[in-house]
């Protein structure tokens, strides 16, 4: 019988991930498909694994053909096709369990030719994080829709993330150009053909980013790849020359940030003979690039743009190595002051009438604006505390200048007390940037269930700059504790509308009081904010809903979940962690409904059994996870004792630590060991502080705010394999922990669910 679905698998030397992305494809809920694996000439095992996997699935077959790049490759693999339907996974990626599923669904339900999901980018380091890529095109469920509706769209470069109607794709005869980026221009080309699309919110895609950067999209900075880079730039904008402005301006837009960015950094890294060869590649993109879009780019663009029509190649390199080393952020170049010049002409005498427009040297006041961000929020003696940075990129923050920072509670603002401290700021200085607010128990109980946000005026001389507080750090602004202020009001800070840092407060909300762990099962307590409450379990990624069984006591309840039941459902949404995530949710009697908020203590509960594990635990905002998984590492507390820095833990078998710092485009690291004790609680590894700080403590980089390192902890097991630590969200909600040494600052923090330490 003829497969609905066709999945084309090309790969080239991937043996390391061949197998789990293969893997990933069998696990899925639609089991109805054909995948054909085209071995695009692989100079290691990676066709012996996946003609053994072949051999065991019966869906899986083999093509081999002599290496001719990843296009030709493809097109191999649908001249092969037979489906309905028709799918792309590159070898070293993964797809999400319900992605396939999701994506015919809907092509059946609208008819539409091509429907799209989101994506995620994963490596062992920094664990799951959103493709920006991807976020915006993505951001709404739509049915039939098409690019000149959702100009977005036009970001969407990607051919993996979606499903295409076999018919669809052979009537417009669709072949790939024999060269890297070859998906952009067909990917395009695609949008602007179909008659509808449709776009689902669901990550359908697990992208790999590796830690060695050797990834065709991470080995940016090649020539070669330089050259497929600006060829498959022509062949898109020829696609939009003559059609709809708004496409064209939102795709020449978006060359202009990407690729032509890429190239103004590549002079940074390429040899001093390719050089030219980068000049001349850089100027055919730049010439053909808008001249209206280009006016729009950040100052700092335009100045490169300048240095590369003027050839001027030691500029360019300069350009390169500052933007390279983190000197422009966000979107605003930190080091020059106001009214003075940009600093790139000390070595250029005449530079500024020779090359760059003059109008470009000088910060304007649009450049003056104020930048906010929360590092730490705490619960200090009943009161919450807030901690941050305001400041005016460009500006130096004297002690002249006053702040004003207000919290707005149904449109009125109630002026805080503004602790002000010394802090890092934007320029890498130590300046009176930092501030700490106090927020009691009165001004707290005066919230309402929607969110309160804080307004933060600056004054700086005569000019008074407003904005609401954003800009929320790793650890506690991430995760924020909650508290209760009194019997019936939890307050819980957090995210709020665009960014922004809010509080709300939330009366006699369904609570999770207690968890217990009982011989098979896990034991819930609770309270409902309504009688007759019914308790269901949710899945967020695929729908669906199971029903617990409840004992109600008026409106306490008091819930058994089965480990059993749910270990037999096991099929991982998340096919890099392996990870399901559910939802617990109280539904009364008149079908109102409400997600179960945390007030169980300060710690996750776990029950293990059979290499995998149950847990709840906290969501960022505060409410109950439900969680199964693998086994993993877990770490659950971290402190400084002494000159020590020590992380515990528990569960995770038999296993080593160390302090692990990649170095830069490689695989190879550097590890510091962490002395590993046991006991009845768990585990404990204990590294000396000073070992983490680089024994060359100087920096290489123009940036100020540069780190010296950046250490993530692993654990190895006794067969020499290893993974990152995980970091428990009661641990996150506890971080930063910050430790003074010497010179040196060492921040413990977590970045996408891994516990790292960044040395300054």
């Amino acid at each position: 019988m003829t497969p609905r679905l066709s999945v084309v698998v090309p790969f080239y030397n991937v043996g390391e991930y061949i197998g789990a992305c293969l893997d990933s494809i069998a696990r899925q809920t639609w089991a109805d498909f054909e995948a054909i694996l085209v071995d695009d000439g692989s100079p290691d095992d990676s066709a012996v694994i996946a003609k053994e996997f072949c051999s065991r699935d019966r869906r899986f077959r083999l093509v081999q053909q002599d290496n001719a790049g990843p296009g030709p490759a493809r097109d191999t693999g649908i001249d092969l096709a037979s489906g309905e339907y028709l799918a792309f996974v590159d070898g070293d990626d993964l797809v999400s369990r319900h992605g396939f599923e999701a994506l015919i669904r809907t092509l059946d339900r609208t008819g539409s030719d091509l429907a799209g999901g989101n994506a995620r980018r994963f490596n062992n380091s920094f664990g799951i994080r959103p493709s920006w890529l991807h976020r915006q095109p993505y951001a709404r469920a739509r049915n039939a829709t098409h690019v000149s509706e959702v100009p977005d769209l036009v970001l969407d470069r990607m051919l993996w993330n979606k499903v295409y109607r076999r018919s669809f794709w052979t009537e417009n005869g669709y072949r790939f150009p024999p060269i890297r980026y070859e998906d952009y221009p067909v990917a395009l080309k695609a949008h602007l053909d179909a008659v509808t699309v449709d776009t689902i919110t669901a990550p359908v895609y697990y992208w790999r980013e590796r830690e060695s950067g050797e990834s065709i999209t991470q080995q940016k900075f090649q020539l070669g790849n330089i050259r497929d880079r600006v060829f498959s730039a022509g062949l898109v904008m020829d696609l939009v020359e003559d059609g709809l402005p708004v496409i064209r301006r939102r795709v020449h837009a978006h060359l202009a940030q990407i690729d032509l960015l890429t190239l103004m950094s590549a002079f940074g890294t390429v040899p001093a003979d390719e050089e030219q060869h980068l000049v001349e590649l850089s100027r055919e993109l730049l010439d053909r690039l808008d001249d209206e879009v280009l006016a729009t780019t950040h100052r700092y663009d335009r100045i490169q743009h300048a240095a590369l029509r003027s050839g001027d190649v030691e500029l360019l390199r300069r350009l390169a190595l500052f933007r390279n080393d983190g000197g422009l952020r966000g979107g605003a170049r930190t080091v020059p002051r106001p009214r003075q010049p940009w600093q790139l002409d000390y070595k250029y005498p005449g530079l500024r009438e020779a090359v760059v427009p003059q109008e470009l040297y000088w910060v304007s006041d649009s450049d003056l604006t104020l930048a906010t961000s929360v590092r730490e929020v705490a619960w200090v003696a009943g009161k919450l505390s807030v901690k941050g940075t305001a400041e005016i990129r460009h500006l130096e923050t004297t002690p002249s200048s006053s702040l004003q920072i207000s919290l707005v509670i149904d449109d009125v603002p109630h002026r805080l007390e503004v602790r002000r401290h010394d802090a890092l700021d934007l320029h890498g200085d130590t300046t009176r940037v930092g501030f700490e607010v106090l927020l009691d128990r009165e001004l707290l109980a005066a919230c309402t269930g929607g969110p309160a946000h804080f307004d933060v005026r600056m004054k700086s001389g005569r000019r008074v700059w407003r904005d609401v507080l954003r800009g929320q750090g790793p650890g506690s602004p991430g995760w924020p504790p909650g508290a209760w202020i009194d019997e019936t009001s939890w307050i819980q800070p957090g995210p709020g509308r665009n960014g922004c840092f809010s509080v709300r407060r939330l009366t006699d909300p369904c609570r999770l009081t207690s968890v217990e762990r009982e011989p098979g099962a896990l034991v819930l307590r609770g309270r409902s904010s309504f009688d007759e409450p019914s308790l269901f379990v949710t899945r967020p990624v695929v729908g669906g809903e199971e029903e617990i069984s409840l004992e109600v006591d008026g409106r306490d309840f008091t819930a058994r979940l089965a480990i059993g039941d749910i270990l037999a459902q096991a099929n991982p949404d998340d096919p890099f962690g392996q990870r399901t995530t559910r939802v617990l949710r109280l539904r009364g009697p008149e079908r109102e409904q409400r997600v179960l908020l945390w007030t169980a203590g300060e710690s996750a509960v776990s029950y293990a059994e059979d290499g995998r594990v149950v847990t709840l635990t906290r969501s960022t905002g505060g409410y109950v996870n439900l969680h199964e998984s693998p086994i993993r590492t877990v770490a659950t507390t971290a402190v400084a004792v002494g000159n020590m820095l020590v992380v515990r833990g528990s569960d995770g078998g038999d296993v080593g630590f160390s302090w692990r710092r990649y170095l830069a485009d490689s695989d190879d690291h550097l590890d510091v060991a962490c002395r590993r004790t046991l006991s009845e609680h768990g585990w404990e590894a204990e590294a000396d502080v000073d070992a983490l700080i680089p024994a060359v403590a100087v920096k290489v980089s123009v940036d100020p705010l540069a780190s010296l390192a950046d250490w993530i902890l692993f654990a190895t097991k006794p067969d020499g394999s290893t993974h990152a630590v995980q970091c428990e969200p009661f641990l996150c909600s506890r971080l930063p922990l910050t430790i003074s040494r010497g010179a040196h600052a060492l921040a413990v923090r977590p970045h996408a669910g891994t516990l790292h330490v960044e040395v300054r």
